[in-house]
């Protein structure tokens, strides 16, 4: 089963069909629209993280609107709204379609310049996975050897990862470019979640307020599918970013 919330378009739920959940909310999230919710796979549009807009852009806290819907199945759409066009005003849609399959949850982002000037944009699932405790958390994917923004050094700091696996024992915000194979695997619920990242989702941001009880910085933990570096879209053109979610047994 999946839950969607209008307001910014999020899966805030994904059961198996033993009724294991795998997305997360957090504890601290306001459902009432008052802000942007802090959990599920919460969209990062047209811009991640600080810049020109307000962080993360306005994807996340505008309602979208219900395109069509079956009982596996809902399209959602966002417009230019005047709440929009005062911060960016360009000529834009966007469809956000989730799918529940037999044994996954697809999920695709499209994006379309409706207009004749070519405008540049960032995106990203900021998604919110459950965990059953950090200590029983381990993350595998092509992260050897690649180089990481540390953005929990100075300003910001490049590194590179050394690990093959990783695992989470203080405060976590990195920028993993050109992974986009994350694996969740959970030692206390003997499950593994697979991050499919078929299109679009080049690079990985992990995310953890590690010690923030306040948050529930114990049960789960973000593993971001993003476009980091902005993409320019021309008048007419259009970008997809094409996620599912898979689990299964470790």
């Amino acid at each position: 089963s999946s839950e969607v919330y209008l307001l910014g378009g999020v899966v805030t739920s994904y059961k198996d069909g033993e009724g294991n959940e795998y997305i997360a909310v957090r504890p601290d999230a306001k459902m009432d629209g008052s802000k942007p919710i802090s959990g599920g796979l919460s969209h990062c549009w047209p811009q991640f993280g600080p810049g020109e807009i307000q962080q993360h852009g306005f994807a996340r806290n505008v309602n979208w609107t219900v395109k069509s819907m079956t009982d596996t199945t809902v399209e959602l759409e966002l417009a230019p709204s005047d709440y929009t066009k005062e911060m960016w005003d360009k000529e834009f849609l966007c469809t956000f379609s989730v799918d529940l399959a037999d044994d996954q949850l697809n999920t695709k982002m499209f994006v379309e310049n409706k207009g004749e000037e070519s405008f540049d944009f960032q995106a990203a699932l900021h998604s919110y996975f459950t965990v059953s405790s950090m200590d029983n958390l381990e993350i595998a994917g092509s992260f050897e050897g690649k180089e990481f923004l540390n953005k929990m050094v100075g300003e910001g700091e490049m590194q590179t990862e050394d690990r093959s696996v990783i695992t989470i024992g203080e405060e976590y915000d990195r920028v993993y470019k050109g992974v986009n194979d994350p694996v969740l695997n959970d030692k206390g619920t003997g499950k593994a979640l697979s991050v499919l990242n078929t299109a679009g989702w080049e690079d990985t941001v992990l995310w953890n307020p590690f010690g923030d009880e306040g948050m529930g910085y114990n049960n789960f933990v973000c593993v971001e599918s993003v476009k980091f570096d902005p993409v320019t879209l021309e008048g007419g053109s259009s970008w997809t970013g094409d996620m599912a979610l898979k689990a299964g047994d470790l």
